[in-house]
Parts: structure tokens; sequence; C-alpha cells
């Protein structure tokens, strides 16, 4: 078994010292040792073993965002409210939650705007939730869907 420095190590290898180093320093490279500000190598088949690596860290390209969630529900208040003065104001309350923390943490937090609408058509999935131990604006059933949707509100004329 023959013994080398980085020089002729990183020649053997057709890389650079400095990325022999890297390597080195990595503990990536099998049986090396540093020798006061030297690093020895030992040769097996006429090569420095180098150990695979991780890689990096996690792309983060590859953990996209999470899209906006679209909240709808019904606001009984406005519900009581056309009842008792025989008004049709709009009651379906439409909010978009651009925030991706858990749903005890966005109870607190509330949209710049809300829409208001007679109808709502939904073009894709969604989901009805009830949460009666913890309301998201004072609703305890409301639907979530990831998609636009569309608010119709009805013309007074």
């Amino acid at each position: 078994m023959m013994i080398v420095g980085t020089a002729v190590a990183a020649q053997i290898l057709n890389i650079s010292t400095a990325r022999l180093r890297v390597l080195l320093m990595s503990g990536r490279v099998e049986g090396a040792y540093k020798t006061g500000k030297m690093w020895l190598m030992p040769l097996f088949n006429g090569k420095p073993i180098i150990k695979p690596g991780q890689r990096g860290p996690a792309p983060r390209w590859r953990n996209p965002r999470k899209p906006a969630k679209t909240i709808i529900h019904v606001n009984s208040h406005r519900i009581r409210s056309n009842q008792k003065h025989n008004s049709q104001q709009p009651v379906i309350t439409v909010k978009k939650w651009c925030d991706p923390t858990p749903a005890k943490e966005q109870e607190h937090k509330t949209s710049k705007t809300n829409v208001y609408g007679h109808e709502v058509e939904i073009p894709g999935g969604c989901r009805v939730v009830y949460r009666p131990d913890s309301p998201r604006c004072g609703a305890k059933v409301w639907i979530e869907t990831f998609y636009d949707v569309r608010v119709i509100a009805w013309d007074k004329g």
C-alpha cells in the first residue's frame, strides 16, 4: 500500500488540490489522515477511495409554496338582519387566506378584504369544515378550496 500527499492524489483523481482538500475536510477520503499541516492518503489499486457525499442541502425549489386557501362562510348576522328588516343584503363571505400557518394560529388573523355575494361558484374541489372548538372568524362551519371562486351579487334594480 502506497501513501501520497494532496498534490499527487489530486493528479491521480484528475481534480484540483482545492477540491481534494474540501473532500478531506468533510471526511470523504477513506483512510486519509493529517500529519502536521500535510494530508496523507493511502492508495487502493492505484487510487484514493472517495466516499459518496450528501449532495448539499435539500433543494428549496422542489417545495412549492402552498397555494392561497379561499374560505367561504355564511354570515348569520346578515341573515337575521335581512329577516328583521325585510332586505336582501348578500350573506355569503369569501376570504383569501395566504398564510401557511396552522388553523389555530390563523383564527386571530383576518383577511384585508371580504367579498360578499348571494351566490358562489366553485370550479374545482372543496371541503366543508366544522370546528365548534376552534372557530374561524366566529364561524364554526365553512368551506375551503384552493381554486379561484366566482362571487355573484344580485342587482337591487
